[in-house]
């Protein structure tokens, strides 16, 4: 659906837009933002239609290149269901210290295959899902109940903050008085053929 939204009518996304960064560049600042946050908010749909989001922490990337986004999750709970039910996530995650932000929208695929568990699995992880006692439930790398929810994104669009805090506020009164428009940094997209460029460099 194309937008009827007129570029003159909201000056602050033309001035903040900036297409002219390189995929790659991108890719690092988007990295810098999700490393100072930690932690995003994955949102699903249920079949409902109520849209749900909790907090979750994704493992470290791979390589400079990569986009997905990696997290463990138990699978008895309700997220898996939401998204057996609607694949389509967005994962959020925003620093209110400098006022970045990054969204991620795409698919999540759903995991449970040994190698790959063993690859991202760290013992710190055990303490989210507890040792049952039963002998099979041990909260370990073999836990049944261990997955991986991988995101895939079709689209990233993130806002990376070019001024600090005082600069912010200066700006800010300034554009406030004179009529003209504040915009402390920059509002970038990663788009869905720069995602696919790169991961096919991610995945040599």
């Amino acid at each position: 659906m194309t937008s009827t939204a007129h570029p003159n009518l909201d000056p602050y996304v033309t001035k903040a837009e900036n297409n002219s960064v390189s995929p790659h560049e991108k890719i690092k600042d988007l990295h810098e933002i999700v490393k100072s946050v930690e932690t995003g908010m994955l949102t699903t749909r249920a079949s409902t239609g109520h849209m749900h989001s909790r907090a979750m922490v994704p493992t470290a990337p791979q390589s400079d290149t990569q986009t997905s986004l990696i997290f463990f999750a138990n699978k008895a709970s309700h997220k898996f269901d939401e998204i057996e039910n609607d694949a389509h996530v967005n994962v959020s995650f925003s620093n209110t210290k400098t006022t970045s932000w990054a969204s991620y929208a795409g698919i999540a695929k759903i995991s449970q295959d040994k190698e790959l568990i063993k690859k991202h699995w760290h013992t710190g992880l055990s303490a989210w899902f507890g040792d049952l006692k039963d002998g099979v439930h041990k909260g370990n790398e073999s836990d049944p109940r261990v997955a991986i929810i991988e995101v895939i994104p079709d689209e990233i669009r993130y806002w990376v903050a070019t001024k600090g805090a005082v600069g912010r506020a200066l700006e800010t009164g300034i554009n406030a008085v004179t009529g003209g428009v504040s915009v402390p940094g920059e509002l970038r997209t990663i788009t869905s053929s720069e995602i696919q460029l790169t991961q096919g460099l991610h995945n040599k």
